[in-house]
């Protein structure tokens, strides 16, 4: 096992990769260009998805594939001219969206998911950070009666098979959930387990402090100049060159490009997303996180106002921004909620990291002594950081990981 451990990135998994590795007594430096919690961690939802038991499979019937297709939606966007460099990875993310094959997914993703919860606590609780987790539940609204008849079905069902807590509410228990719609809608499933955090870039620096008191170290610093060396491995920093024994890759949606140098390059691929931040008029409130499902997009309540979040966009790795989601979004959310100014002039642009079978990389990479991998958590990065962290740790440490980890190993690709 090794003694000095570099963790590339500082996001919520890198920080709790480098949290549980310098529990375990290892000498632990965290290195990110950015200062932490700046990447996709910064802009999510804030949900700790305890209900998120089932991935997101790739588009299947030929009604949703053509409404993809036809690049208007809320929560799906692509420009034509980059989806050649996502072919290869899309392709595969069909394959495994296969019935079959999505159902053993289900079940390791599940098994991941199961966990958040009591992870996420357990170091709230140490950092004094537990009030950042409340226990608001997380709303799927729906406009028609059949829409929610047949979500009321799946949900029973998906509660009972994982033990997962909701209420099924009809139009009046909406209304008197969330008294400051502005529209009626048919009914709501509202998961009660789902935790919200009502700054998520602030839960990661309460993780960030626990690391640093424990004698952690962070360091601005360059990963893609990440070398081989004769005792392990090293990169620049602006406080010089770093060296350790072990390397942990936690970049999110750069992760590949790093790892694809020392010959690992798995079928991976970015979906990009925005928000912004709304005031609401006059004494409105938020009360909980929702989707509106006609639409596909997020509300939650946050610090900095109500957080309107977007859905997947399909564009290059060097494409500007773009954030035509959002701005479909907004004559919706603003005909939903009394939204007043918004608090940001230029929208929140993050991209997530997912892999091709809808699991995330967690363990050693392939034919590189030393160099371990923890990314492609898809839209789950926040809620499974904490998850990772201890996962890897105890894989790095010779011990037996809490939750059993070959579904996630890094050789599967």
């Amino acid at each position: 096992m090794p003694r000095s451990v570099l963790v590339l990135g500082a996001g919520m998994v890198g920080v709790s990769v480098a949290l549980h590795l310098r529990r375990r007594g290892l000498d632990v430096m965290l290195v990110d260009r950015q200062d932490p919690g700046e990447g996709a961690s910064f802009g999510n939802g804030g949900l700790i998805q305890r209900e998120a038991v089932h991935p997101h499979p790739f588009p299947r019937t030929v009604g949703e594939l053509w409404r993809v297709a036809k690049n208007r939606s809320v929560d799906v966007r692509y420009d034509p001219l980059a989806l050649p460099g996502f072919a290869s990875p899309l392709l595969r993310y069909w394959w495994h969206s296969e019935p079959r094959r999505f159902a053993g997914t289900v079940v390791a993703w599940e098994r991941l998911i199961a966990t958040c919860i009591d992870e996420h606590m357990a170091l709230a609780r140490d950092a004094g950070a537990t009030e950042m987790l409340r226990p608001l539940g997380f709303m799927r609204l729906y406009s028609s009666a059949q829409a929610l008849e047949a979500a009321a079905i799946e949900a029973e069902a998906t509660a009972r098979e994982h033990g997962l807590g909701y209420r099924l509410l009809d139009e009046a228990g909406v209304a008197a959930a969330e008294p400051h719609l502005l529209v009626r809608r048919a009914g709501a499933i509202h998961w009660t387990d789902t935790l919200s955090c009502p700054d998520p870039h602030a839960l990661t620096m309460a993780y960030l402090g626990l690391f640093t008191a424990a004698g952690g170290r962070f360091a601005h610093g360059d990963a893609g100049s990440l070398q081989r060396t004769a005792t392990g491995w090293r990169v620049r920093s602006d406080d010089g060159p770093l060296e350790a024994e072990a390397a942990v890759v936690a970049l999110g949606v750069s992760a590949p490009r790093l790892t694809a140098r020392f010959g690992y390059a798995p079928p991976t691929f970015g979906k990009r997303g925005y928000h912004r931040h709304y005031k609401l008029q006059g004494n409105a409130v938020l009360n909980s996180p929702m989707v509106d499902m006609g639409s596909g997009f997020l509300m939650a309540p946050m610090a900095a106002g109500v957080r309107l979040t977007t859905g997947a966009e399909f564009v290059r790795d060097d494409a500007g921004p773009s954030p035509i989601q959002l701005t479909r979004a907004e004559p919706i959310a603003r005909g939903l909620l009394p939204l007043a100014e918004g608090v940001e002039a230029t929208p929140w642009m993050g991209t997530r990291p997912c892999s091709a079978d809808m699991l995330p990389i967690i363990g050693r990479i392939p034919g590189q002594e030393g160099l371990w991998g923890a990314f492609g958590h898809g839209h789950q990065g926040f809620t499974l950081g904490p998850t990772t962290g201890r996962m890897l740790a105890e894989m790095m440490m010779g011990e037996a990981p809490f939750v059993e980890a070959a579904p996630y190993r890094a050789e599967r690709f």
